[in-house]
């Protein structure tokens, strides 16, 4: 089996790899977006409520809207760190892609490289038998001109 053959299923694994990080990445990179909306939603729903101004309200509704606000603090802060996280995944993923993506192209250049050496014994194989052929030939032609002479 040549050489060539030989590394195609290689190269097959090697595309299956990078097609399954690539839709690793896009399932990560889809979570992150996703986090970023509730991140900005949180904080946009946060902001609003602090500006609420409530006329006329108790101490006791006071202190419920200050413990509110705190647990809204609280959840955009844990958002955060989750979109952090998530960045952190997104980023991770990239690095596994561009290694596999590295990888396919080494097994993709050796076949090539394999391929070219193939080709060049092909064709030297080739122009050795259309020599052998011509000097045949040649002495075919020499034989019969020896054998008409004489005859």
């Amino acid at each position: 089996m040549m050489q060539s053959k030989r590394i195609d299923p290689l190269l097959r694994r090697a595309q299956e790899q990078e097609d399954k990080v690539a839709r690793d990445l896009s399932e990560r990179q889809r979570a992150l977006d996703t986090h970023q909306s509730r991140l900005e939603e949180l904080r946009r729903y946060a902001e609003e409520y602090a500006n609420s101004h409530m006329a006329g309200t108790s101490a006791a509704a006071l202190t419920n809207r200050r413990a509110f606000l705190d647990r809204l603090d609280s959840a955009v802060l844990q958002q955060a760190q989750t979109v952090e996280s998530n960045r952190t995944k997104v980023e991770a993923e990239r690095t596994r892609l561009l290694l596999a993506s590295r990888e396919k192209q080494v097994l993709e250049q050796l076949a090539a490289s394999y391929r070219a050496q193939e080709n060049k014994v092909i064709e030297r194989r080739d122009q050795r038998e259309m020599d052998d052929l011509g000097a045949r030939r040649s002495r075919l032609a020499r034989s019969e001109d020896t054998h008409g002479e004489s005859a």
